[in-house]
């Protein structure tokens, strides 16, 4: 079957699929309809209307891997808040220590004893001695980015081609030939983003020495493995050479471990035995609250301190009010104790490479030629034969017509996957037979695709 054919076919199986979810979901579609009167986009953020369904799927609850809604259907949840929630929905040690924290104050702008442990545990995890915490990745990335510059004297940064580093400025940038231009559908941008940002591909050691021979790049802004364009693992060897040319040219590493925490209980950078001067991590590191962190080596925390009294006291352009609150901070000392543990992991790793056969086994048989990559917790698979090596071989894999079709089908069926590309995450609380559950509705959605 012909790439257009598989369009056409899914085009048409979308449309069937839309028809059943509107059928099933009388109370959903109502409260879409109140929500516009007040919402934009009838939903309280917008990425909330970016799934495929003609109108917003309302949850009624949320625990482990089970999500249901307002209708009364319930789903095995593969998404997972997009990796917010890794840890499976509402985890008993979380929820726990919410309720607590919440009758003794929220927020202060002053430590509580939680500091002394999360500290400690971050430093044992990650290998850098110092932390801060923030309310998103986003900022901490912004964070990181302002700190680099400081300590260089330097402006421009770098990162890859089909990155994703939260809504940053300087990081919503792609390549377009040899030029650095703003990411696609970025709104309201007024200034040139190419003056002090540059864009490589992944994976291209030649491309990252011409990028840093100047000596103007003030920090290299890197996922371990990019994950936000279609999963693309590094090649061997990437990671040392990376290393080595930041180090050659005087220029601050920064790994965002947001989404490759699904590595292991120290993310890529310790199964891998990283180096980075600065680390970021968001999204699951309180179970599910808005909370983030940062951490540096001690070297680069020298160099902060000494940019720090080097100007007036005053507003430093990093942080925000609700950053460390008290509330974020003791769920992330229950969720690093309790939760993000080791015996997690040793769950979730192997039942995420069996999902990975069994997808792999289901696309032999069919026929079609897609690939799987598996990263600890992590899966995806990608409409291409062979795994792609950079953004720009992982975006050309995308297809939205395909996507649509197999996550709305996925949906009606009671499985949910991440809907911006084709990402599944596997939790402590996922049992084989919620992974049997997603192969089988995916097997019957090819066949359907492939069925004249």
């Amino acid at each position: 079957m012909t790439s257009i054919d598989l369009n056409g076919a899914a085009a048409r199986l979308y449309e069937r699929e839309i028809r059943h979810y509107l059928q099933a979901r009388p109370r959903s579609a109502a409260l879409a309809a109140q929500a516009r009167e007040h919402f934009l986009y009838g939903v309280p953020m917008h990425w909330m209307a970016d799934w495929p369904m003609p109108h917003p799927l309302f949850i009624a609850s949320a625990q482990g891997v089970t999500v249901n809604d307002v209708d009364g259907h319930g789903y095995t949840d593969f998404c997972l808040g997009d990796t917010g929630a890794m840890f499976g929905h509402a985890p008993e040690a979380v929820a726990g220590a919410i309720a607590e924290q919440a009758r003794r104050g929220l927020t202060m702008m002053l430590p509580t004893p939680d500091a002394v442990p999360v500290g400690a545990e971050l430093a044992r995890r990650f290998g850098l001695r110092y932390w801060q915490v923030t309310a998103t990745a986003t900022d901490a990335n912004r964070a990181v980015l302002r700190w680099a510059r400081a300590v260089t004297g330097r402006k421009v940064i770098l990162v890859f081609h089909g990155c994703y580093h939260g809504t940053v400025d300087d990081t919503m940038v792609r390549l377009s030939g040899d030029r650095t231009v703003p990411r696609a559908g970025l709104l309201g941008q007024a200034y040139d983003l190419g003056e002090y940002s540059r864009v490589i591909e992944f994976n291209d050691t030649a491309a990252l020495e011409r990028a840093l021979e100047d000596r103007e790049v003030a920090a290299v802004l890197a996922e371990p493995a990019m994950t936000n364009c279609g999963m693309v693992l590094p090649q061997p060897g990437y990671h040392a050479e990376l290393r080595q040319l930041t180090r050659r040219y005087g220029t601050p590493l920064i790994i965002d471990e947001t989404h490759t925490i699904s590595t292991g209980p120290g993310g890529f950078t310790r199964a891998a035995g990283l180096e980075p001067d600065f680390l970021v991590l968001g999204k699951p590191i309180a179970g599910g609250l808005p909370c983030a962190v940062y951490g540096c080596t001690p070297e680069m925390a020298d160099r902060m301190q000494a940019a720090r009294i080097s100007v007036p006291h005053g507003h430093s352009g990093i942080g925000t009010t609700l950053s460390a609150n008290a509330l974020a901070l003791h769920a992330m000392r229950a969720n690093l104790e309790s939760v993000m543990t080791e015996q997690a992991y040793r769950h979730m790793i192997p039942l995420a490479e069996h999902l990975a056969g069994e997808l792999r086994a289901v696309f032999a048989v069919a026929g079609v030629p897609w690939s799987v990559t598996q990263l600890g917790a992590r899966c995806e698979f990608q409409f291409c034969r062979a795994l792609p090596r950079n953004g720009s071989e992982a975006e050309a894999a995308m297809n939205p017509t395909l996507e649509s079709a197999i996550h709305m089908y996925l949906l009606n069926r009671g499985v949910i996957i991440t809907p911006f590309h084709n990402m599944m995450l596997v939790a402590p609380d996922t049992r084989p037979a919620d992974v049997e559950r997603l192969v089988t509705a995916l097997r019957d959605c090819i066949h359907e695709l492939r069925t004249p």
